[in-house]
């Protein structure tokens, strides 16, 4: 629920300052001199990548939840063993040794988004956030169809 809360509170962050931006970016292009309209015209694009960007994460966020919920009702969430270091995250070496297990996985059944889902919780025990996620869209868009 924390986080749920943490992403409101910078989406809502987010969207104000793009506000501020892109009124700023109408005052420079009123400004009739080159220089700021081209600032404006500027401003107004990072606004425009800025929402992009919030909604793609919002429904990133959205989308893997909902698997989450699925797996946990499924009864197929793994079962977090591993030592963990003082923050909370598992130990690098003993999420690195759980891994093959999960991979072996997704080669055994490329289609179960249930696997790639898997595979994407290990990749973050990993630490490699980047994999993780590419994973966890994979098990989304398999999801989905």
């Amino acid at each position: 629920m924390k986080g749920r809360v943490a992403a409101g509170l910078m989406a809502l962050l987010l969207v104000f300052y793009l506000v501020l931006v892109g009124w700023r970016a109408v005052l420079f292009l009123q400004s009739g001199e080159i220089v700021g309209i081209v600032i404006g015209v500027a401003l107004l694009v990072l606004p425009l990548v800025g929402v992009w960007a919030l909604v793609a994460e919002l429904r990133f966020g959205r989308n893997s939840a909902r698997l989450v919920r699925r797996l946990e009702a499924e009864g197929g969430l793994p079962v977090e063993n591993l030592p963990i270091r003082p923050s909370g995250r598992p130990l690098r070496d003993s999420a690195d040794a759980e891994f093959p297990i999960y991979r072996a996985a997704v080669d055994a059944a490329p289609d179960d988004w249930r696997a790639w889902f898997r595979l994407g919780l290990a990749y973050n025990s990993s630490g490699d956030r980047r994999r993780a996620r590419g994973a966890i869209r994979t098990a989304i868009t398999l999801e989905r169809s």
